[in-house]
């Protein structure tokens, strides 16, 4: 726990309160601990501690729940985080699809709902399909009258937090640079927080996935555009306008194919999803035996027939993991990771696409940074990004609790009723 001053205690019952928010974290960080624990962690009297505690309490947000070990005394009163106290939603927007999750305090998914549906192309049927999966988790049962905190929404295009509700024109031409969702937030009555879907699928490996314990590390979403998140110290690393990387658009041959953001041969046009079924088309006339002939197939199909050793995919997923170790290998290089995370399309594959991606990125790294990395699959999966959206807003959570506080008065009060 962070060490924090007498003098930076509340005074103002609705300001900030950040000696509450460092016990409240560490509370949460070590799920169960005792007011002398906390004491002896922050370099805090215990008395401040139990002062703190006990505003902390009425919240639900930490319960008393038994006695811990003596050292030498009185067996200690524990305090326990209560993860379901409050429920978050996570948005994905992908290109063609959208998810939405419903989690808890700990990143436990407990509803999901996902639909394929052209979003670079319709904004306002994005926008409406949103709020009814939203509806949709909120309304099966799980939540059980536990206030909403707030809702993470995962961008598929480049985010500047300065700029909340512009999106770029090159990818999502159709949003004419414009989110538009504040209607959402307004619909729970609840803050509503976005940021790229790499830098929160990278989040949510940080905190809860494959990269746990790993401060310095890089994501790669693997899907109809390719992009990559990036945790430098613990803190997702978003450059000087939002646009750090921005992978896919990263010249592999510049005599390749157009891109839509005006060049060519970007990394996208060679693994983003079109890309790879097309690849794959092209390869059926080699290979008419193939478990794809003659049959529609989407990337689904494509990783089942690479996981069955069908030689078309697995010589797409092949060629598919070298063009990626090029920009692995320049991700080692410049910013020496100690973990690579990939998720999304094809992540499923496992060391049928780790392989070849470690032995091409091995072989275009400089040999301290490639030994310091370690290349891994995601652990969790298709949901990987919409947790991290919903982790967005536990984050900002847990650095402010007045937002706890006004979830808990949009639950019991008039504000922020839903209206149907």
């Amino acid at each position: 726990m962070e060490r924090v001053r007498k003098g930076e205690r509340r005074s103002d019952p609705d300001g900030p309160r950040p000696l509450a928010d460092a016990v409240l974290r560490l509370i949460w960080r070590e799920r169960r601990i005792s007011r002398a624990s906390i004491a002896e962690s922050g370099g805090l009297s215990r008395s401040t501690v139990s002062e703190v505690v006990n505003e902390i309490l009425p919240t639900g947000l930490v319960n008393e729940v038994g006695l811990g070990e003596s050292r030498g005394g009185r067996r200690p009163v524990l305090l326990e985080f209560q993860d379901d106290a409050c429920v978050i939603l996570g948005v994905e927007m992908g290109a063609a699809h959208v998810a939405v999750a419903l989690t808890d305090l700990r990143g436990g998914v407990l509803a999901w709902e996902t639909r394929e549906h052209p979003v670079r192309t319709d904004p306002e049927g994005t926008r409406a399909l949103i709020a009814e999966l939203a509806d949709a988790c909120l309304e099966n049962g799980v939540q059980e009258g536990r206030p909403l905190l707030g809702i993470g929404v995962a961008l598929p295009c480049p985010f500047d937090p300065a700029l909340p509700d512009e999106l770029s024109t090159i990818v999502l031409p159709a949003w004419e640079g414009h989110l538009g969702l504040e209607g959402v937030g307004d619909r729970y009555g609840v803050p509503l927080m976005a940021d790229n879907d790499a830098n929160l699928g990278a989040l949510a490996e940080h905190w809860w996935g494959a990269g746990r314990g790993a401060d310095d590390l890089a994501y790669i979403k693997l899907a109809t555009g390719i992009g990559s998140g990036h945790i430098i110290d613990g803190e997702i690393y978003r450059g000087a306008t939002g646009v750090a990387g921005e992978v896919g658009h990263t010249a592999i041959d510049p005599q390749g194919k157009p891109c839509i953001c005006g060049l060519k041969g970007c990394l996208v046009t060679l693994i983003g999803t079109p890309a790879l079924l097309e690849r794959a088309g092209e390869l059926l006339s080699e290979h008419p035996d193939s478990v794809l002939a003659g049959r529609g197939f989407g990337i689904a199909e494509l990783e089942e027939a690479a996981l069955a050793g069908d030689a078309v995919a697995v010589e797409v997923a092949e060629e598919a993991a070298g063009h990626l170790g090029i920009v692995v290998a320049g991700l080692l290089n410049l910013m020496n990771p100690s973990m690579v995370v990939v998720g999304g399309d094809l992540a499923g594959l496992g060391e049928l696409l780790l392989v070849p991606l470690r032995e091409t990125a091995r072989s275009r790294t400089l040999v301290s940074s490639v030994r310091a990395a370690e290349i891994r699959a995601s652990e969790l999966g298709p949901k990987s990004v919409a947790i991290g959206a919903a982790t967005l807003v536990l984050k900002a959570a847990l650095n402010d609790s007045r937002l706890f506080r006004a979830a808990e008065t949009n639950a019991t009060g008039s504000v922020g009723r839903r209206e149907k």
